[in-house]
Formats: structure tokens, C-alpha cells, sequence
């Protein structure tokens, strides 16, 4: 069986790895900042050296297409995932699924190997919109989920504009997102959480993705003395916070979902003083629309009730609402089949995290491939895949995206 070159791609996840790992020790490549420029720089450097022609479109998403005169007029098989970070990141999240992406195509190309339809890897602007809002943005801009004259509009937290800051790194693009259909996508991306490791699975067929709801809650309150004033007498919106943090827990054990409160601030955020004000984010996730749906309208009706027993005013901004995706059966099962053949074990698998390949399934046969995160740690710096589940993966892969592309 064709082999990726297992060696090549390990070195090159550690060169791209050390891009944007400041003198503080932590790797950081937001979206189109200055490290991820230097990022950016690396990946379209190996897809030059590959002989892959380079397309940037108007949201920064870059593109590696491999055709020929043969093949150039049909419709092309697309793979890809990102390589922008959150704070403080790991090395393989996202981009595994670019890197891997090109290593596929190099090894077809290196033995030979020509395809029916060409085969195109992206890596897509802001997937975790760590510094614009909405995460998996160029990847929904690509899919007509959102406009990209609103998405180049997008204010970051650092007051920046997005298409201001891909203008100064120089991927502002030439060509419309979408520019393109593609036949079928697959992403090949670490699992980012602890099943398979667990279990002892090597491959995940991914056939569904989380639906995911974020908002801004903002509570009013009054200050007051933290010594003098009885509890029963205050208007505490920290305290108003923290119910909500535990209605939420208990509110998803009942419908088999997630949900976070990722960020906090209070005001006047002083050790003496009863908070006024609280700011916080809520994240809400579940596979199932009707659930995800149900779980939103409980909480929201749970801070008209909070609002009544605490005397605290509460309003709420929508930030992100994505249903839950199915992806194409056809597509699992392949990647079931090719990871049998060899010799692999695997298992169907949810993906609890927003990917690319949620946002591509809105025009396209889509699937995903997971391989093992070691005691299931993510978007953090010990985020760890060993190189046998990465070599198995990419080999996997490469089986299923030979298959499709001659499709």
C-alpha cells in the first residue's frame, strides 16, 4: 500500500509548530496578526516547493490546487482545515489537517500516482475566532454563510479590522471566496478530546458535528459594601453569575450536552466591594438541533426568573448559532473501510469542537477523520498526538482521498 512520507510531515508540523511562540513560551498565531503571517508565509512556501498553484481569496483563505491540462476543467476534491491558533495553542490542532493535506498530495505526485479530478488543500482565515467573531469564519464566508464585505468589516478585540489587518499582511486575496465547488471535502484533524484515547482507537469516522450557541450576558447589579450590607439586602450580580454558571451545568446533564462559561469580568472587581456589573460568554453545545434549541430557550427563560428573585437587570447578545451537522454516510464509511484495510481500529465518532468541515458541509459531500489526542488535552500547550496516530491518520487519508479524487 502507498505510504505518506511519515518522516517529512513530522518535521514539518515541528517547523511550523515553533511559529508565533514568544519569548514568553507560549504559541500564539491569531488571526491575522504578525505570526500568523509568518505562518501563513511557511505553508504557501511548502505548497510552492510541491508545484501547487496558489489562489488567496478576499477573506485570506488560501489555496493549494494540484490539476492538469487533463484535468483542470473538472470539478476538484478538496481538503484543508486552518493553521491560526488560540492563545497559548498546541501544535497540531488545525494544522495536521493542512499539512497532512499537502503530504498527500506530494506522495501522489512523488509516486506517480495522477488523479481523475484535481485536488485542492486550503487553509481558511479564522477558524477560531480567538480575535474576530465568528469562528470558522473563512470557511463560512467560502460556503455563502456570511458575506465577506461583513466579515472584512469585523472589529477584533484589539479594536483592529479584519480586512485592514489581511491588507497589512498582504493575504487580502484577488479572487471571490467559493470560487469553486468542490466534488467532496475531508478534513483530517486531532480528535480534541479523550475518547479514542481512552478506548484505544486509532481512526474516527466523524459523521456528526455539535451544534454550537455562544452569547454575552451582561447583569446589572449595585455596588455596595462587601461588610455592611446583609445578604438578603444586596443586588449581587457576581452572585447572579454564578447561579447562571450552575443552571447551565445542570441543565446539560439533563440533555446530554455541553456548556461553558469561558469568560468572566465583574465591575468594579474590587475584594471589598459587591459587583455592579458582570460580564460573561456561555457556550452551549449539543448534537441534537431540537435539544441545542431547548437548552437555549431554558436559559433564557431562566434569566427572566433570575431577574425577578435577584433584582438584577440581564441582557444577552447572540454571538454564535450553528446547528449541528450529519455528515455524508457515504464518505464515513470509506473512511471505515480504508482504515480497516489497514488494520486500524476505529469507531464512529461526534466531534464536540466547530470545525471547517461543518461550515464546507453546506455545499459539498463533507466528513471528517479524527486521530488520537493524548489524554484528550486541546487548545493548550501539551496538546499531544503521537506520531504513529499521525502516520496512521495521514495514511488513512491518503487512502480515501486517492479513492475520492478518482471518483
Amino acid at each position: 500500500m502507498t505510504e505518506i512520507n511519515g518522516k517529512r510531515l513530522l518535521a514539518e508540523l515541528k517547523e511550523l509548530g515553533k511559529i508565533g511562540i514568544g519569548t514568553d513560551g507560549r504559541r500564539t498565531r491569531l488571526a491575522a496578526s504578525d505570526t500568523e503571517k509568518e505562518g501563513r508565509d511557511y505553508v504557501v512556501g511548502k505548497m510552492k516547493e510541491a508545484g501547487l498553484k496558489i489562489v488567496i481569496d478576499h477573506i485570506g483563505n488560501i489555496f493549494g490546487i494540484w490539476d492538469s491540462e487533463e484535468n483542470k476543467n473538472i470539478q476538484p476534491f478538496m481538503v484543508g482545515s486552518h493553521i491560526d491558533t488560540v492563545i497559548n495553542a498546541g501544535q497540531y490542532d488545525g494544522c495536521l489537517g493542512v499539512l497532512s493535506g499537502l503530504e498527500v498530495i506530494r506522495t501522489l505526485k512523488e509516486q506517480g500516482i495522477r488523479t481523475k479530478r484535481p485536488i485542492i488543500v486550503g487553509a481558511f482565515t479564522n477558524e477560531e475566532g480567538v480575535r474576530y467573531a465568528p469562528d470558522m469564519m473563512g470557511s463560512l464566508v467560502y460556503a455563502g454563510g456570511l458575506s465577506c464585505k461583513k466579515a472584512l468589516a469585523t472589529v477584533g478585540t484589539d479594536g483592529t479590522i479584519l480586512g485592514d489587518e489581511l491588507k497589512r499582511i498582504g493575504y487580502e486575496g484577488t479572487i471571490a471566496p467559493g470560487f469553486v465547488t468542490p466534488s467532496a471535502f475531508i478534513e483530517l484533524h486531532v480528535e480534541q478530546g479523550p475518547i479514542m484515547d481512552a478506548e484505544g482507537y486509532d481512526i474516527g469516522a466523524v459523521d456528526n458535528l455539535q451544534g454550537i450557541h455562544w452569547m454575552k450576558i451582561h447583569i446589572d447589579g449595585v455596588a455596595n459594601h462587601a461588610g455592611t450590607t446583609p445578604t438578603n439586602m444586596r443586588i449581587d450580580a457576581g452572585l447572579a453569575a454564578a447561579k447562571i454558571n450552575v443552571f447551565c451545568r445542570e441543565m446539560v446533564e439533563k440533555s446530554g450536552g455541553v456548556a461553558t462559561i469561558g469568560t468572566i469580568s465583574f465591575k468594579p472587581n474590587a475584594v471589598n466591594v459587591i459587583p455592579s456589573k458582570a460580564d460573561f460568554t456561555v457556550d452551549i453545545r449539543n448534537p441534537k438541533k431540537e435539544k441545542l434549541d431547548n437548552d437555549e430557550k431554558y436559559l433564557l427563560d431562566y434569566l427572566k426568573t433570575l431577574e425577578e428573585t435577584d433584582h438584577v437587570k440581564i441582557t444577552t447578545q447572540p454571538m454564535t448559532n450553528f446547528d449541528p451537522v450529519p455528515f455524508d454516510e457515504d464518505l464515513c464509511k470509506k473512511i471505515e473501510v480504508a482504515a480497516k484495510s489497514r488494520n486500524l481500529k476505529v469507531r464512529r465518532m461526534v466531534s464536540g469542537a466547530g470545525q471547517d468541515a461543518q461550515m464546507m458541509a453546506r455545499i459539498c459531500p463533507t466528513a471528517m477523520i479524527f486521530v488520537p489526542s493524548v489524554k484528550g488535552i486541546s487548545h493548550n500547550p501539551d496538546e499531544y498526538t503521537t506520531d504513529e496516530a499521525i502516520i496512521n491518520g495521514s495514511n488513512v487519508f491518503l487512502d480515501v482521498v486517492t479513492e475520492m479524487a478518482n471518483f
